[in-house]
């Protein structure tokens, strides 16, 4: 996800969506994308819960100029208004309760001046390859690297697993997300004031379809 082939079609999309107007990430962690929209002339502040994580986005070139409130994307607020708020790569999922990201994006509306947008990319869940009676999906294996989604039907749970070798040692690691589908992202979006402009499949904008394994929406606070 460091890859120039993966910021540069989101940064692409994120500066035109914000035109002359400043944007606000949820979850900026170390900048991965608010430091390349910050040089293409798009003033970005942040909002993060880690403070190690800004600490990281701190020491790059340009870190400096990216201001963090430090706290809950759900719940933290900053005392400005913009014209793009923009959440991205699954983290709305971090928010493992319907209720926090239903008030996610009503905090994302409260940040927005009219016209502005809100932006999401997450994936979409992969109970399609799940064999009946299964929670488990291979997502990645490599000869260092095993990935394995646990799956939570009943409550949208989800838990992803990872076990790396480093150094000859395999280590795990293990995150719980709620997964969430389009549709009920839009019906947040309602709640909060907002309506669907766009879906894509992806940063390069390919059309949103039945077969599409992650997607990119943009919803608006009317004017």
């Amino acid at each position: 996800m460091a890859d120039a082939a993966a910021i540069d079609p989101a940064v692409d999309v994120l500066a035109e969506l914000a035109g002359d107007g400043p944007a606000l990430e949820f979850a900026v962690g170390t900048g991965r994308i608010a430091l390349p929209l910050s040089e293409r002339g798009v003033p970005v502040r942040g909002i993060e819960l880690s403070q190690a994580m800004v600490d990281r986005l701190r020491a790059k070139p340009g870190g400096e100029t990216i201001d963090v409130a430090i706290g809950d994307m759900a719940t933290t607020r900053v005392d400005a208004t913009f014209s793009l708020v923009y959440l991205v790569f699954n983290t709305i999922g971090n928010l493992t309760t319907q209720r926090d990201q239903v008030q996610c994006f009503r905090n994302a509306a409260a940040h927005l001046r009219p016209g502005g947008r809100f932006v999401i990319e997450v994936g979409i869940p992969d109970l399609r390859r799940l064999p009946p009676g299964e929670t488990l999906r291979v997502f990645d294996r490599t000869t260092d690297h095993l990935g394995v989604d646990e799956y939570d039907v009943v409550d949208q749970g989800l838990v992803s697993h990872h076990w790396t070798r480093l150094d000859g040692r395999w280590h795990l690691s293990s995150t719980p997300f709620r997964y969430v589908w389009p549709a009920e992202l839009d019906l947040m979006a309602q709640l909060a004031g907002m309506a669907l402009v766009e879906r894509w499949g992806g940063w390069d904008r390919t059309p949103f379809t039945s077969e599409s394994r992650s997607h990119v929406s943009v919803w608006e606070l009317p004017d």
